[in-house]
């Protein structure tokens, strides 16, 4: 039995109203995707209450799909927020192969729809059946080597082979094009991404991985850690499972701790928080049999429908409290790192571990004995703190030929101001000193660790170059895209790697004789070299580099290389 808003309910429905395939089943089966889409389409037709619609295309042939739950029969946006609903946005499928949400999903629906759930007036569900779509199709048993069921699933990667939830700054796939433009046109107050989990043996079925709270700032996160998060650790015990927080630990065993995962922007959960939505990324564990995990699944999702609807004022109170207080701030943080001062002792419900020879290779290889459960407390490091803060410019300006990251931007609601004229202005304007270059990753060679100066320039600036205001909404969203030392930035994702490449050079010889009269006619410049000469012993017995460096400081060097081209109007100016 399984309670929500007061009333118990059977948690599997009879045949005769739309059982499920994981129904029909006994757990052990999941729904492909036109099936999935069948069954919300039948009951959009038997139910007023729920609604599909498309959302958008995809990389595949099929669109996006958007599934709403509203208590009152309306599906006006608008209207909703008049009203002070709490509007839950439930991802389910960014990984096929981790299908629990789909399943779920479908019977929460369901039993919402036929009244099984007493859904709260206040609350508004949109939930996506399936995001990645051609993962979906890619349908098999065998990709997910470790994961106890279904039998069969889909595939990780979608119809561009893409890890769809490191694409929501890049936005490659035209599915998550999709859904962040859903995403701001409903600005859920919450969203859940549904997933399960890779990693050690545990007890637990369920673990939750939630926005990290300094992370989220101010009014929002203190909320989330304080009280909204207890509270759903706190119903879910109510309800029979032990929540830990997602298992976040690699090259150990957990009972040594772990830290909290460090979801940037790419995530969708990290994307989210950008916009001063709650995110949640629920973890079933892969070694359960699929029937406990959307099991689990399903009430810790009613979990959130409840504790929505009785904290619905704290929940909006604190999202306006927090765009308010953004848009007050002159610095962001851009970059962060755990804080190991402040660690949390959680209980923690494993397994004993061992080693033993391997019977592949003979060397000793990790193991864990169910038979030898343990409960403890374990340290949890869950607060991080800003190591990199950037300052926030009046406005940012970029210069039109850069299309596919002011697509970006307009996609996420960012308002820019296209210039009426030419004219040139004093700006910020930022050099790139140095980065480092990944191996592929996610269509794109990310580059990190990133070194930049900046300094004062006057910039001409052309008639349709945009001007981009800080103070508004998607304020957190601007700095951690266009300041290029940012981990997740456009640049990062190599957006601008063009200015990496000088275009013109010189002839050796010919350069020596206009290099000779520059240094005669330039003292500085002179003194400069002479400088680096006494500092380098390398560089003084190189020829050519001190060549390239009279060249780099002439003239004649082009003054776009390696110069950033989104600027910064700062307040003063």
């Amino acid at each position: 039995m399984l309670c929500i808003c007061g009333l118990s309910i059977p948690f599997i429905a009879s045949a005769q109203e739309m059982a499920t395939r994981f129904e029909k089943s006994g757990g052990t089966q999941s729904s492909p995707y036109t099936e999935v889409i069948d069954f919300y389409h039948q009951l959009d037709k038997q139910h007023g209450t729920v609604k599909i619609v498309e959302a958008g295309g995809t990389d595949t042939r099929h669109p996006l799909h958007v599934v709403y739950y509203s208590q009152d029969k309306q599906f006006d946006i608008e209207t909703w927020k008049a009203d002070n609903k709490v509007i839950l946005l439930i991802n389910n499928a960014i990984h096929p192969g981790e299908p629990d949400g789909i399943d779920a999903s479908m019977m929460l629906l369901r039993n919402a729809a036929t009244g099984k759930i007493n859904m709260p007036e206040n609350i508004v569900l949109a939930v996506i059946p399936v995001f990645n779509i051609g993962g979906a199709l890619d349908r098999g048993s065998h990709s997910r080597a470790n994961q106890n069921g279904p039998e069969e699933y889909g595939f990780r990667g979608s119809a561009q082979n893409l890890d769809l939830n490191r694409d929501f700054i890049k936005l490659d796939a035209k599915e998550t094009q999709s859904l962040i433009r859903l995403f701001h046109r409903l600005d859920p107050d919450i969203f859940i991404d549904n997933h399960v989990s890779n990693g050690a043996d545990y007890q637990h079925i369920m673990t939750l991985l939630s926005t990290q709270h300094n992370k989220l700032g101010g009014t929002m996160g203190q909320y989330l850690h304080n009280i909204f998060e207890p509270a759903i650790y706190a119903d879910m015990k109510q309800k029979g499972y032990d929540l830990v927080p997602y298992v976040n630990h690699w090259g150990h065993t957990p009972e040594r701790g772990w830290i909290a995962f460090h979801e940037g922007p790419r995530f969708a959960s990290g994307f989210a928080t950008l916009f001063q939505t709650y995110s949640f990324v629920p973890e079933t564990h892969m070694l359960k049999p699929f029937k406990q995990r959307v099991e689990a699944t399903y009430t810790l999702m009613t979990s959130f429908i409840s504790l929505a609807s009785k904290n619905a004022a704290d929940i909006r109170r604190t999202r306006k409290a927090e765009r308010a207080a953004t848009a007050d701030l002159m610095t962001l943080p851009i970059e962060w790192k755990v804080d190991t001062t402040k660690p949390d002792k959680i209980e923690f419900r494993g397994y004993k571990s061992g080693y033993k020879p391997s019977e592949v290779s003979g060397k000793p290889r990790l193991y864990y004995d169910r038979q030898q459960p343990y409960t403890t407390q374990v340290t949890f490091h869950n607060y991080y703190k800003p190591v990199l803060q950037a300052d926030v410019p009046k406005a940012y300006v970029i210069q039109q030929g850069w299309p596919k990251v002011i697509r970006r931007l307009k996609w996420n609601g960012v308002k820019m101001q296209a210039l009426e004229r030419d004219t040139t202005i004093n700006l910020s304007v930022t050099y790139i000193d140095n980065y480092e270059t990944a191996k592929p990753y996610e269509g794109h060679y990310l580059h990190s660790k990133v070194k930049a100066h900046t300094v004062a320039r006057q910039i001409k600036l052309l008639k349709g170059d945009y001007l981009i205001p800080t103070n508004q909404k998607a304020e957190r969203y601007i700095v951690e895209t266009l300041e290029p030392t940012a981990p997740d930035a456009f640049f990062a994702w190599g957006f601008f790697d063009a200015i990496l490449q000088q275009k013109e050079g010189f002839s050796d010889y010919v350069f020596e004789d206009e290099a000779a009269e520059l240094l005669k006619s330039t003292p500085e410049l002179r003194r400069m070299l002479k400088e680096k000469q006494q500092a380098d012993t390398a560089f003084a017995k190189d020829g050519e580099a001190q060549l390239e460096f009279v060249y780099q400081h002439s003239p004649y060097y082009e003054p776009v290389h390696m110069r950033y081209p989104v600027y910064k109007l700062e307040w003063q100016q």
